[in-house]
């Protein structure tokens, strides 16, 4: 079974004006860039990838286009959860057949299901295909907290749950899964990189490769290495781009300003569909946000670039 580690980027999904149709040819070379920047994986089809706005059949060739483009270059993951159960193992079990390298499921949301019916879903779905699964605990989003005992339960029940995005904003909860499950998980972080790594973190699950790849792939990577002053500097200016976003929208955030901040970068992937309110509708406050986000972009590689040649000078 495959075996993953690093700064995946949740990505995005592109669509042409108006939210028509999935824009292919802006996906391709959004890939493309991903690739250079040394991207080591990407997850698709996630909350940034506004998941519940496509239709099966947009779903399925979104993965085959995706995996095709790819091409094994890096591994594909694939957002397969639904609030029904056999919708989610026959999503799983199409992105298997369609080349898919893992999964990323949340739990069944909108319900608030029992802990015992949370392992029934994650059941079914190890029933129903073969692929590595990543568990994505997200009370916010999915109105559930998945405990670390629970986590513990699924992780040595289950060989194909080894890994899990822990977006509870509860640093000590990684500490506490690792222990639960015997050392067997390995837990992804959600949301401060640094903190997490110290706790025993062994991935990312990043929405800022969208459109800061290359800083935000290297602070995971100095995380692997323990240059706890070097993931500070970059992630410090990240910070700063949270707090331009979120400030009096909370929930703007990583669908249309990662669209928005992708076409800044030079990658144009269009708008979000609704009801998510959409970029364009933001006029003036909207532009002003992303204007003052584009020059710390540019800090931000000025203070990878002085980093790399600190390091390649050490040598």
């Amino acid at each position: 079974m495959k075996t993953f580690s690093g700064s995946y980027t949740v990505t995005v999904t592109p669509f042409t004006e108006g939210g028509a149709e999935i824009d292919y040819a802006a996906w391709r070379k959004f890939l493309d860039w991903q690739l250079a920047c040394g991207v080591p994986g990407i997850i698709i089809l996630g909350t940034t990838g506004e998941f519940l706005t496509l239709t099966d059949d947009e779903r399925g060739a979104f993965i085959e286009a995706t995996v095709k483009h790819i091409a094994g270059r890096i591994p594909v993951m694939v957002g397969s959860m639904n609030a029904y159960t056999p919708n989610a193992v026959r999503y799983s079990k199409q992105a298997e057949d369609l080349g898919a390298d893992g999964l990323m499921i949340i739990p069944p949301y909108y319900y608030t299901p029992t802990e015992d019916e949370i392992f029934n879903y994650y059941k079914a779905i190890c029933e129903g295909c073969n692929l590595p699964i990543m568990l994505y605990n997200n009370p916010f989003t999915s109105n559930v907290d998945m405990s670390a005992k629970l986590v513990g339960r699924l992780t040595k029940s289950f060989e194909q749950i080894r890994y899990i995005k822990e977006a509870s904003q509860r640093i000590e909860r990684i500490h506490a899964i690792i222990v639960e499950s015997d050392g067997l998980m390995n837990v992804w972080a959600g949301q401060q990189v640094l903190e997490s790594y110290k706790m025993g973190a062994k991935g990312y699950v990043n929405p800022y490769g969208n459109y800061i790849p290359r800083a935000s792939v290297k602070f995971v990577e100095y995380a692997e290495q323990g240059r706890w002053d070097d993931v500070w500097a970059i992630q410090s200016l990240i910070q700063k781009f949270d707090a331009i976003i979120t400030k009096g929208h909370p929930l703007y955030g990583h669908q249309c300003y990662s669209k928005a901040l992708a076409a800044a970068a030079g990658y144009p992937v269009g708008d979000v569909r609704a009801p998510i309110t959409t970029f364009a509708s933001l006029g003036d406050e909207g532009r002003e946000r992303v204007a003052a986000m584009v020059p710390l972009m540019a800090e931000l590689d000025r203070v990878v670039d002085r980093i790399e040649a600190r390091a390649k000078a050490a040598e």
